[in-house]
């Protein structure tokens, strides 16, 4: 009886800061975690469990992409977590995320790295646009990738159902083209999470160009 009710309270947690982290800014949630670091664990541990139900991992995609290119391309994993993508591969790799759980993280606001312009080959969005200013990790990405590197994305499938109110697939991919990519591919057959794979384009797009971004629903659990 007991284990179950902190089950159902560490639940209730879960829900209730995962959708605190899609509807706030990347700066209210750093400061949040800042605040009370705790959060962070009782997040990730909900987070994971949510994961396990998943028959297939899109990290898992990501790095065995990463392992059929050249070791020597720089990383920047924009939303770590457990940082499990570094510690699988050989390529040097720049771990960020809200908190750091270990010294090699690097704990930030998303859209304000401490990372040099034009310093990382691949950058990686895995299950982690969230928040009401997405598009500022995004530019934050562009700002730190070489000319010709990777942008991949990838994120739940619901986010990406223009049918069921979220964002249509082809209107997000135009947003990205004009901020400087190009759509090399998109995957959108796997039931639970979308992955596009952008490559930055030789020449930076112009800051002044507006960009009419779409809104990208939050994924939400409903209480069972």
């Amino acid at each position: 009886m007991l284990i179950q009710m902190r089950l159902r309270l560490s639940g209730g947690h879960f829900r209730m800061l995962n959708e605190k982290l899609y509807t706030c800014s990347g700066n209210e949630a750093f400061n949040l975690f800042k605040k009370e670091p705790e959060l962070f664990n009782v997040y990730h541990t909900g987070y994971q469990e949510q994961m396990s139900k998943w028959p297939e991992q899109p990290v898992d995609i990501i790095i065995n992409w990463l392992k059929n290119r050249n070791s020597s391309l720089v990383v920047a994993d924009f939303g770590c977590g457990n940082a499990s993508l570094a510690r699988t591969v050989k390529n040097k790799v720049f771990s960020i995320d809200l908190v750091s759980t270990e010294p090699s993280v690097i704990a930030c606001d998303m859209s304000k790295t401490p990372l040099e312009s034009k310093s990382v080959d691949v950058a990686v969005f895995c299950l982690s646009l969230m928040g009401v200013n997405y598009p500022s990790y995004l530019k934050e990405a562009n700002r730190v990738l070489k000319p010709c590197g990777w942008l991949l994305v990838a994120e739940v499938r619901s986010r990406f159902d223009s049918n069921n109110g979220g964002a249509d697939p082809d209107i997000f991919s135009e947003a990205v083209n004009q901020l400087g990519f190009t759509l090399n591919f998109k995957e959108l057959t796997n039931k639970m999470f979308v992955l596009f794979y952008f490559k930055k384009k030789d020449k930076c797009a112009s800051s002044k160009i507006a960009i009419d971004w779409p809104e990208l629903k939050p994924c939400l659990y409903k209480r069972r």
